[in-house]
């Protein structure tokens, strides 16, 4: 039988059984009250932090005495919410695993489509985005300001690690630090470090020191490697670089709390070689460009596209040199990407 184009209904309602099928799947991971309730030795509510969320179970971090700095195994109870990494909750301790009896108010949350274009929390109360690109695989600035986008849409202040600096030779550092100084000039923070010789380590701890921040980034970029570096008891899986694609191999499979000895947490989380934005609507997306916003409302036409449109604020300001082209290039790819 030949492949048979679906109409929008078609795959709506395709989409849709399949959601109900995933949550009803989801909802059976989770303890109902009579199953609670016959648990032994259940003890006083008391809070933690989800450290690993692991689906029908998750590793909690207790903040008060006798379970203070200690990882408990929960089950969840059946009208929680999903939990991710990073979320605060409240518990009761019990035999053979504790229980999560309830979900604090979340500061922040990172969140981005699934699979089945249902948004998803990746990571809670986060204050910091960590977008770590490398030298290898060779750094995309599309890329890199589809995560920025995201980062600025959900409020949580992005930053630039450069990793794999013991790689650049006369080529690629002229390639690469024009990508730097074209972020640094919009003001975001970039560091550059390598997690092989320790390069820049110093410089990446003193950014973090206090911090609630996540590392995202394509899989190969070596995310997972510098928290090793930062964190050297954590020793998260480092898997090489794939010799047909010249992409990373993915190594870390959940999301998982790790603290720094610095002060602060980090949250390493699974590779992602693409971030999709197509929860965000055009408004979103081009206040997510930051050194756009000055001139934002100033153009001709109400109904600017940014493309060739006469009076165009933006256009103008890359004419006088306030903003870069590749910036609007990118912008125009996103827009033009959620359309199709």
């Amino acid at each position: 039988m030949g492949n048979r184009k679906l109409s929008k209904r078609q795959q709506e309602r395709i989409q849709s059984i399949q959601n109900r099928r995933r949550e009803k799947a989801e909802s059976k991971k989770h303890l109902d009250d009579k199953t609670l309730e016959n648990l032994d030795g259940l003890g006083t509510e008391t809070s933690g932090t989800v450290i690993t969320n692991y689906g029908s179970q998750v590793d909690i971090e207790g903040h008060s005495e006798p379970f203070a700095g200690k990882v408990v195994r929960c089950f969840v109870r059946a009208n929680i919410p999903s939990l991710v990494t990073g979320d605060n909750i409240v518990w009761r301790p019990a035999e053979p695993q504790g229980v999560v009896v309830a979900l604090e108010p979340r500061q922040s949350e990172l969140i981005r489509p699934d699979n089945y274009g249902k948004l998803r929390p990746v990571a809670a109360n986060v204050d910091r985005i960590g977008v770590v690109f490398s030298v290898q695989p060779a750094p995309q600035s599309n890329l890199l300001d589809r995560y920025l986008v995201a980062a600025e849409a959900q409020g949580i202040e992005p930053f630039l690690v450069l990793n794999k600096t013991d790689l650049l030779d006369q080529q690629t550092g002229s390639e690469v630090d024009s990508i730097l100084e074209s972020y640094k000039s919009i003001g975001y923070e970039v560091i550059g470090v390598s997690a092989k010789n320790n390069g820049g380590m110093d410089a990446l701890k003193s950014y973090l020191t206090n911090k609630s921040c996540i590392f995202v980034g394509q899989s190969g970029v070596g995310k997972s490697s510098l928290i090793n570096q930062l964190v050297p008891d954590n020793n998260s899986a480092v898997g090489p670089l794939s010799e047909a694609t010249n992409e990373g191999t993915h190594t870390t499979t959940a999301s998982k709390l790790i603290h720094l000895n610095t002060g602060g947490v980090i949250i390493d989380s699974p590779g992602i070689r693409e971030f999709a934005l197509t929860h965000l609507n055009q408004e979103a997306i081009i206040n997510g460009f930051k050194d756009f916003r000055e001139f934002l409302g100033y153009c001709k036409f109400r109904d600017c596209k940014h493309e060739t449109d006469a009076g165009c604020a933006l256009v103008e300001a890359i004419a006088a040199g306030k903003l870069q082209q590749q910036r609007l290039d990118n912008y125009r790819q996103i827009i033009n990407s959620l359309d199709n």
